[in-house]
């Protein structure tokens, strides 16, 4: 991957390659569950502890072969376990618990000691081949790309490297792998011989979609199976009846939800735990980040992180709404407006160009355009409070802590640093001066000075 970050902990769609992983095998319902870590172990680690609390971990000191991570697991375990145990690679996000269920399944259908899930895949080449008994259906080999003749590799069912054991036959059989190979390295695949050998069923389940089993080993890989996994989302998305109008600009995460006829419009990022409500309409180039917005609510290119958008309110365009805000039922926020730590009631506007941090406004008020809510004093931050059916004028400052009365008014241009009753008429800015001549005394022979001139040469009544 060329990073800093562990491969397993790189992210598509709200979540880990290994958190992909382990969400798949949860929906098993397994009695235990056992991540073995070995690079970068501690950043693993705290990772797992954040996302699977439960999981267990096991560490291989040294990286000695996939057979030896799994002795490495069952050793976590205390030594052989009864039933089937499930091994799969933390690298493949794309698989499902749908297609591990049904490997498990097949694993207890058949009877096998050891059961592989393969993939027919269009092109082969550099995968290990699926070699079955013609009668049987048995797997009889797994080859290697070099290692297999020019009829094996016109095979083209493929090892995923994912497997469901008998457990006791695979604590049995690991204690008999070699590490007389080119690598001196445990295989697991080696397992698959020796219950072969011992007289054992070894039987396979195909993957219904080849790109599940698909491996993240670069960058390039990482965006193609994001890119399938959001693919994958918004399927089931516009199957559910939502509206994506351009899926292929269009990006969502896993924990992402929505209901019946929300409209997603292009150039859209949903992010976290975000959900639409019925009818919600969000976009175009819009990112919302853990924000619910309600029934019938429009939002409008705007990036909004940790909010809550009301019923019928109405967001953006080029709105910022920060985590703590939250917009009552038909509240706006709108054309450049950001808001944090906010509470709006319902009905409330807030139109144009403004700022509203740590303030609660309350029902049918409607914020003047240009209005700052000053929360910060350097140190500490402070409340505004706003009550409802108030109308403030345009280029307002409220000077936190202030409170505004129920039915107040405020005039344009004022800086509110003093509570307003309610009912009342707040006015704090200097009174207008007009200074007669100024201009030709003190721009002579200027455009302006001109214009005025002209201005007062014409006969009254003269346009």
């Amino acid at each position: 991957m060329k990073s800093a970050t562990p491969k397993v902990l790189h992210e598509i769609c709200g979540r880990s390659l290994v958190g992909h992983v382990l969400a798949a095998a949860r929906e098993l319902e397994p009695q235990e569950l056992v991540v073995v870590v070995g690079h970068a172990r501690e950043q693993v680690a705290a990772h797992l502890a954040e996302i699977d609390a439960d999981a267990r971990t096991a560490v291989q000191e040294k990286q000695k072969g996939t057979g030896h991570a799994v002795r490495m697991a069952l050793e976590e375990l205390g030594g052989a376990v009864d039933g089937t145990v499930i091994v799969v690679c933390g690298d493949t996000p794309l698989l499902t618990g749908e297609t591990l269920q049904r490997l498990a399944a097949t694993h207890a259908a058949d009877g096998n000691a050891v059961t592989v899930l393969t993939a027919e895949v269009p092109d082969a080449t550099g995968y290990g081949r699926i070699v079955r008994d013609e009668a049987s259906g048995a797997v009889t080999a797994i080859v290697e790309h070099k290692d297999a003749t020019e009829a094996q590799r016109a095979i083209r069912e493929i090892n995923s490297g994912v497997f469901a054991f008998d457990g006791r036959l695979l604590a049995d059989a690991l204690g008999r792998v070699r590490t007389d190979n080119s690598q001196g390295e445990e295989y697991l695949t080696d397992v698959l011989g020796i219950l072969r050998e011992a007289g054992h069923r070894v039987g396979a389940a195909v993957a219904g979609d080849h790109r599940e089993i698909a491996g993240i080993n670069n960058r390039v890989q990482l965006a193609e199976a994001r890119r399938i996994l959001n693919d994958r989302l918004l399927e089931r998305a516009m199957l559910a009846g939502v509206t994506v109008v351009d899926p292929a600009s269009t990006w969502v995460d896993v924990t992402v939800t929505f209901e019946q006829d929300a409209i997603v419009h292009p150039g859209t990022q949903l992010l976290g735990a975000t959900h639409l409500a019925e009818g919600a309409e969000v976009g175009p180039n819009t990112r919302l980040t853990d924000t619910k917005v309600g029934a019938g609510a429009r939002v409008d290119n705007t990036v909004s992180v940790g909010a809550e958008v009301g019923p019928q309110a109405s967001v953006g365009p080029y709105a910022y709404l920060r985590p703590g805000t939250r917009l009552g039922l038909k509240a706006k926020a709108g054309t450049y407006v950001e808001m944090k730590n906010a509470r709006i009631g319902e009905g409330t506007k807030v139109p144009h160009l403004s700022y509203v941090g740590d303030a609660t406004i309350g029902e049918y008020t409607n914020i003047g355009a240009a209005s700052i809510f000053v929360n910060y004093d350097g140190q500490d931050k402070h409340h505004t409070t706003v009550g409802s059916h108030c109308r403030t004028g345009s280029d307002n400052m409220f000077v936190a802590p202030v409170t505004i009365g129920d039915g107040a008014y405020t005039a344009a241009g004022s800086v509110i640093t003093k509570d307003v009753p309610p009912g009342s008429l707040a006015v704090a800015r200097g009174q207008q001066r007009n200074i007669e001549g100024w201009v030709a005394r003190k721009r002579p022979g200027s455009a302006a000075a001109k214009a005025a001139e002209a201005v007062s040469r014409k006969p009254e009544g003269e346009s």
